[in-house]
This record gives C-alpha cells, sequence and structure tokens, in this order.
C-alpha cells in the first residue's frame, strides 16, 4: 500500500482560487462546454441541508476535471443540470460514499455511466478511517477542513467560507482516486472494487416497509391503538414538514409524537403541553389522533411487524443447532480471510445473505455451485461469491469428516 504522507498541512485553498458560483442558465452552458472540453475523470460531490430541510434534495453540486478546473453548481437556481451530464458522458465520476449523493445527483439530471468510489476503495484496503478527511490526510498528508458538512446549505447567499469547503471536497479527489488505484492493483484487489463499483450503477434507496415503525421511543407506547397514534401522527408530521420545506425532526422530535400518542392513551380528546411544536399544530395532531381513533380493531397495525427469515443468530443454538455450528465454522473461516487480506469482514460478505443461507440452504446437492446461486439470489456479487461459497460448502460438510 502507497506510504502514508507525513500529516498536518492543510488544505484551506483551492489550486485555482475560489470559482464563482454557475446560478444561471448562461453561466451552465458554459460550465458544460469547459467540462465537455476536460479530460479524464470528473470528480463530483453534493451538499444537502439534512436536519434543517424535508428529503435529501442537493442544494450544491460541486464538479472537477482537468482541463476545465473546479465547477461549483446552485441546482436551486438551475435545476436541471442534464447539460453537465451530457458533457460528462461516459467519463468515470469520483465520489466519496456514493450512497450519500447519488439520489439527490439523478434528482438534477445527473447519472455515472462509470464510477470510483473512494470511501468504498479505502474499505477494501482496509484502512483504518475511511472518511474523506482521513483518506485525504492517509495518501495526501493534506489536513481537510469537515466544519461545514453540517451546514444548512439551503441558505442563500451561500457565505463564501462554505463556497471555499466545498470547492476543496473536489480538489484532490482525482489524485485520491489514483494513488488507490495503484494500491488496489498491488493488493489484488482491483476486480473486487470495479464489482463493487459497477453494482453502484444499479443503486437505488431502499424503501423502507411502514417507515414510521423507525420512530424512535415507538416501543414505550402499548398497543395496537396506541401503535396507531404513532402512525397517524408520523403521517401528519411528514405532510405538515413537506408542505413547510422543514425537516420533520425539527417540527417535533420522535420524543414528542410518542409523548402525544401515549397521552392519547390515558386522556383523550387532549395534548400534552410544554413543547411548542403542539401547540402550533394542534389542529393536526388532533386530527390524526381522531383518525386513529375511528380505526376498528381490525385495522389496526399490528404492533410489531411478522418476521421473515432467519431468526436471530443468538437464538440458533436452541433452535437449529446443526445451523449454528455451520454459521460459526463459515464465520470462523471468514473472519480468518478478512484479516489476512486487511478488509472489513462486511465487505466480503454482508450478515445478512450469509445467515439466510445457512438457514435455508440450498435443497438439492448443497455444492459449491449451488451455495454460490444461493448467495446471488441476495445480490452478493461474483468475486464475494467466489469467496464465501467454498467456505459455507466446507462448514455444511465439516460435520462429515
Amino acid at each position: 500500500m502507497t506510504d502514508i504522507v507525513p500529516a498536518g498541512v492543510p488544505l484551506d485553498t483551492p489550486a485555482d482560487g475560489l470559482p464563482d458560483l454557475i446560478d444561471s442558465e448562461r453561466s451552465l452552458a458554459a460550465a458544460a462546454a469547459d467540462l465537455a472540453g476536460g479530460v479524464g475523470p470528473v470528480a463530483m460531490d453534493a451538499e444537502r441541508a439534512s436536519g434543517y430541510r424535508f428529503g435529501q434534495k442537493a442544494y450544491l453540486v460541486q464538479l472537477r476535471r482537468e482541463g476545465a478546473g473546479t465547477l461549483l453548481v446552485d441546482p436551486v437556481a438551475v435545476p436541471d443540470l442534464s447539460p453537465l451530464d451530457d458533457a460528462i458522458g461516459g467519463a468515470e465520476w469520483i465520489l466519496h460514499a456514493a450512497t450519500q449523493d447519488l439520489a439527490c445527483l439523478a434528482e438534477v439530471g445527473l447519472r455515472p455511466r462509470q464510477l470510483f468510489d473512494t470511501e468504498l476503495a479505502a474499505r477494501l484496503l482496509g484502512l483504518p478511517r475511511v472518511g474523506l478527511a482521513a483518506v485525504v490526510e492517509h495518501y495526501l498528508g493534506l489536513v481537510l477542513a469537515k466544519e461545514h458538512s453540517a451546514a444548512d446549505w439551503s441558505q442563500r447567499p451561500l457565505p463564501t467560507a462554505w463556497l471555499r469547503y466545498a470547492a476543496l471536497d473536489v480538489e484532490v479527489l482525482g489524485e485520491i482516486r489514483n494513488l488507490m488505484g495503484v494500491d488496489l492493483a498491488r493488493s489484488g484487489k482491483a476486480e473486487w472494487a470495479r464489482q463493487e463499483f459497477a453494482a453502484l450503477l444499479d443503486w437505488t434507496p431502499t424503501v423502507r416497509v411502514d417507515p414510521w415503525r423507525r420512530t424512535s421511543g415507538l416501543h414505550k407506547v402499548r398497543g395496537g391503538r396506541g401503535v396507531a397514534f404513532v402512525r397517524e401522527l408520523w403521517y401528519e408530521r411528514e405532510r405538515l414538514a413537506s408542505a413547510r420545506d422543514i425537516a420533520p425532526g425539527r417540527l417535533i422530535p420522535d420524543a414528542v409524537l410518542v409523548l402525544i400518542a401515549q397521552h392519547a392513551l390515558t386522556s383523550p380528546g387532549t395534548l400534552p403541553t410544554g413543547n411548542r411544536g403542539i401547540g402550533r399544530y394542534q389542529r393536526d395532531w388532533l386530527a390524526a389522533i381522531a383518525r386513529a381513533k375511528a380505526l376498528p380493531d381490525s385495522q389496526l397495525p399490528p404492533t410489531n411487524l411478522p418476521h421473515e427469515g432467519p431468526p436471530p443468530a443468538r437464538a440458533w443454538a436452541d433452535k437449529d443447532p446443526l445451523a449454528a455450528a455451520r454459521l460459526a465454522r463459515t464465520r470462523d473461516l471468514l473472519t480468518a480471510f478478512a484479516e489476512a487480506r486487511t478488509i472489513p469482514v462486511e465487505n466480503v460478505c454482508s450478515p445478512e445473505p450469509l445467515r439466510r443461507v445457512v438457514w435455508s440452504p440450498p435443497a438439492d446437492a448443497p455444492e459449491v455451485e449451488a451455495f454460490s446461486a444461493a448467495l446471488a439470489a441476495y445480490g452478493v456479487r461474483p468475486w464475494q461469491r467466489e469467496i464465501v461459497a467454498p467456505m459455507l460448502h466446507t462448514a455444511f460438510t465439516a460435520e462429515q469428516a
């Protein structure tokens, strides 16, 4: 692996100076022409307003390409960035933690044809820390400030210090990508990375069943009626937050939703006091509670969703000792492999598909190929299957030895 450069030099000024913000159709067209005239991959990043605004839309998009320099684009002023997408064409994108930005970039018309994820590469290479600042320091010895990462990027005008910070996020991604590419090749992990990056091209955010069940503190509410209160309150908060373009948790936090639901169980028709969000939207909360109260018992949501898939691994020893032993043997082999190659175990194979295949193995002739096919059904990549399928076969045949 590339030697670590002594750290401590701050990266605080864009090499080409701070570019002007692209906030008009004319400046976007000029930027697209510059981008098309550049060469090589395109470093890209997006800034959102998580915790401030509703949803995960992009409020600033940063790009950098050799020959084009750094571009800072305001997608609020110019929401259709497809001219930039056309200019990039099939060139490689360089992103850090791609799954954080792919959805919001797609919303403004930017979709990669190939990409390199520096965070995922850092995981495959076994770096002890995989945040962008840590990766930049590891490879270049530069200190990248991150003090504006949680800022409200929907603010206008954007402060100069924030724009400088945003420009620096893509300043050295190209150099980092090249150094990582060398390390991946040297460590025999280049093909692993290629498959992982290719899989990201089809990545979409997970659509959760009953997203309201993630309400923090839901377990404190008793019975189907109480759970119905939380559900209706959650959806009412989503409606209000969307209409006001504010993060739901800023409108009213989960703990207060749960408090309202608990209060409704003990004091029907009233609301608890002590929170401004309760009083400001009291009609909406009372309407949500009324909807939940009107539901017949047969339409109340279950307190817990039916469990799908295998039971928790801690219960296997009692429910199926043989499966528990097989899982333990496979995990031991997987852990030894990961430690020898300096890679997190979960990047070799996620725990969920492994548990599912061990709990419900192939019915006919569980040979290596059958285990590989079973893993593929859960989205396990070919390079991972080549490693894990033989381990499963070994674990399943161990008791026969």
